[in-house]
């Protein structure tokens, strides 16, 4: 007769890397940080940060997922932000993480109050949960081709900051009918929100870039 399985959890340290493009003005600077997509890395996604337009007075930050692999057919070193295993453990690990780069950049650079998280795709959701429940008070949250994920929706009483989803019409990842969904919800809980709706599939795009700066442009007022 088989035993039962009994699944046990434990909490370990495991490093992580970010990218940082310092401002290029010496006074207090605002911050962006970006989480890259599914199979992505950190470089990939300062890359696009740097394609927004109006950025050069701003800290740029990119966050490499913890849990990293090979793509296959590069060898590239790429990572995920985490699965369905264990999801709420990863989720806390995850804020953890992200409190720690936020913490580290504002002692180590010259910063102001101004804190925006960036997402693509599967980072969407990181930027999201950085933003509801992270340590550090933000000022937007921009998502592109990622949806809300769904205990955010839950939260009482959450104070929602600027929000700036975008898609591409194209994009069978994040959907029009996800996209209508999360424009509902934030409705619903009255937080201002801008949407960007380019010609494109899962990518980012020009449309998104302008709509970016205009929406960074407008915490800084």
């Amino acid at each position: 007769m088989a035993q039962e399985l009994k699944i046990e959890t434990i909490r370990t340290q495991i490093t992580g890397r970010y990218l940082v493009r310092p401002a290029r003005c010496t006074n207090p600077a605002p911050i962006l940080v970006g989480f890259h997509g599914y199979g992505e890395n950190p470089k990939h996604h300062l890359d696009e940060l740097l394609s927004i337009p109006g950025l050069e007075n701003w800290i740029l930050v990119s966050v490499s997922a913890l849990h990293r692999f090979y793509e296959r057919k590069t060898g590239t070193v790429v990572g995920s932000w985490m699965t369905s295993e264990d999801r709420e453990h990863l989720i806390l690990d995850n804020l953890r993480y992200v409190d720690a780069v936020v913490d580290s950049v504002s002692r180590t650079h010259s910063t102001n109050a101004t804190v925006v998280y960036s997402g693509f795709s599967q980072g969407s959701a990181m930027a999201y949960r950085a933003g509801l429940r992270g340590s550090t008070p933000t000022a937007g949250i921009m998502a592109l081709a990622g949806d809300i994920p769904p205990e955010l929706q839950t939260i009482k009483d959450a104070t929602w900051p600027k929000v700036l989803l975008g898609r591409g019409t194209a994009d069978s990842w994040y959907t029009e009918e996800q996209m209508s969904k999360d424009v509902t919800f934030l409705r619903s809980a009255s937080t201002s929100f801008d949407t960007v709706v380019f010609e494109g599939g899962h990518e980012w795009h020009d449309d998104f870039r302008q709509a970016a700066a205009r929406f960074l442009k407008a915490t800084q007022t």
